[in-house]
């Protein structure tokens, strides 16, 4: 009977692993589609930008971090938590306004849409029985901003940014997004290179918006998943992860 019921759990496990890599590879398909509509050809949009402002963008992208990470913990005692789709609305809304007035506007725009992502992001978490309000859950909502990201999808070398524990400590969080931010402010310039013009970058804005939160809420699916799966099954979290590389490498 022990066998049977084992066999069954393991059935559950492989089932759940399944959906999630599925969930995981098709995160950025119809991302990158939406967002060669809306910029061009979606390597080239970094170019786009003024010389000086690529050169600060992973400075800014760090202290933007930072400080959405205060201001999403801070929104949740107003506002709560919002559906998936609440947020997608939101964020889509803000990428029009800030993309209609060009890139003075985008700029003043981003960090808000930072902190508009991060707090779905921190959403997920809820869903998935985490308590966003404990260091541990934090440092997993800024890792979950460390996937490449739909222009840079790669078929599950990111998978490797869910493993990563330490022990949550200050300069732990803070080297965390020192780490993420590089990567992040690559995702963050294309937005911004896709709002340049004004008027027509409301447009570019609201479906580059639209298609950021939707991957990053899916990719925020795949990472607290498997943190529940690991707890549930009592499986080690690493394994997990493993097993998904290894269906992702399949195809």
């Amino acid at each position: 009977m022990e066998l049977l019921d084992k066999a069954i759990d393991d059935q559950l496990v492989t089932d759940r692993l399944g959906e999630l890599a599925q969930r995981y590879d098709k995160a950025g398909s119809a991302v990158i589609q939406i967002l060669n509509m809306a910029g061009g050809q979606a390597d080239g949009l970094l170019d786009r930008l003024p010389e000086g402002l690529r050169d600060n963008l992973g400075q800014g992208t760090e202290q933007a971090l930072k400080i959405a990470m205060r201001a999403a913990e801070g929104s949740r005692g107003v506002i709560g938590d919002s559906p998936g789709w609440l947020t997608t609305v939101m964020s889509t809304a803000l990428g029009a306004a800030g993309g209609f007035g060009g890139l003075p506007s985008a700029l003043a725009e981003l960090p808000v849409t930072t902190t508009v992502l991060l707090h779905g992001i921190q959403g997920v978490a809820v869903q998935h029985g985490f308590d966003p309000s404990e260091p541990g859950v934090q440092f997993d909502c800024i890792q979950v901003f460390a996937a490449a990201g739909p222009l840079e999808h790669d078929n599950g070398a990111d998978l490797a940014f869910l493993s990563t524990r330490v022990l949550v400590t200050g300069a732990a969080m803070q080297a965390l997004i020192a780490r993420v931010a590089p990567r992040l402010a690559v995702v963050l310039g294309q937005k911004l290179a896709a709002q340049t013009v004004p008027v027509l970058g409301a447009v570019a804005g609201a479906a580059t918006n639209y298609a950021y939160s939707s991957y990053y809420r899916e990719m925020a699916q795949v990472h607290f998943g498997l943190r529940r799966l690991a707890i549930e099954a009592d499986r080690d979290h690493a394994e997990l992860v493993g097993m998904v590389r290894q269906r992702l490498a399949r195809g």
